[in-house]
């Protein structure tokens, strides 16, 4: 095994080090995340994505405020975002109509492709690559990519496609949050818990 509990207790709680730790054993099997320093990458990462594996699917809860300074070009007044403001399902299917392979607002593409798994997957696009690359129903049934099995696993195909593998063997730990998050958010947390995984590693 690659993945065992007492690693995951590492990042988070017993209970979900139990739950999760056959879905990302088998991920970093398929996807050659097999040495200290991928799985270290790789479950720092996807632990912080989740809140330490607690949430898989994206929270689109937000105020009339919050929908205006995330998305301003969808919600670009207050009349605008008080008509969607605190429910998640209107929210995504305005903020993601039109694109990543969606369809217009009307579709109803935006929730039925919203953020799922440990690094969410977004779009419609993106559920037709991972479910025909990993042999899947996932774009029939996007939400199976919230069960654990699929959720580590969508997680191992971004990590696949976007070539972390090189970035974990470099240590680099920012590339890494860069190309994950497009930016350094959480990085702090990202570093604390690699820097817990090496230390389960070298002990």
């Amino acid at each position: 095994m690659l993945i065992t509990e007492p690693l995951l207790r590492t990042v988070t709680t017993p209970a979900l080090a139990e739950k999760w730790v056959s879905a990302l054993d088998e991920t970093c099997e398929r996807f050659a995340i097999d040495s200290p320093y991928r799985i270290a990458g790789f479950i720092s990462n996807v632990a912080h994505e989740s809140a330490g594996f607690k949430f898989v699917v994206e929270n689109l809860n937000y105020s009339a405020a919050s929908l205006m300074r995330v998305w301003p070009s969808r919600f670009s007044s207050v009349e605008i975002a008080q008509r969607y403001a605190m429910n998640p399902e209107k929210i995504a299917n305005r903020a993601y109509a039109d694109r990543m392979g969606n369809g217009d607002e009307a579709s109803g593409d935006g929730w039925k492709f919203c953020g799922r798994g440990l690094i969410q997957l977004t779009g419609k696009n993106n559920y037709v690559a991972y479910s025909m690359a990993c042999d899947n129903e996932a774009l029939q049934k996007p939400d199976i990519v919230e069960q654990p099995k699929y959720a580590a696993e969508s997680a191992g195909w971004f990590w696949n496609v976007n070539r972390l593998n090189q970035l974990a063997d470099a240590q680099d730990i920012g590339g890494m949050c860069k190309r994950i998050n497009g930016g350094y958010n959480g990085l702090d947390d990202r570093q604390m818990k690699y820097s817990q995984v090496m230390e389960y590693f070298s002990s």
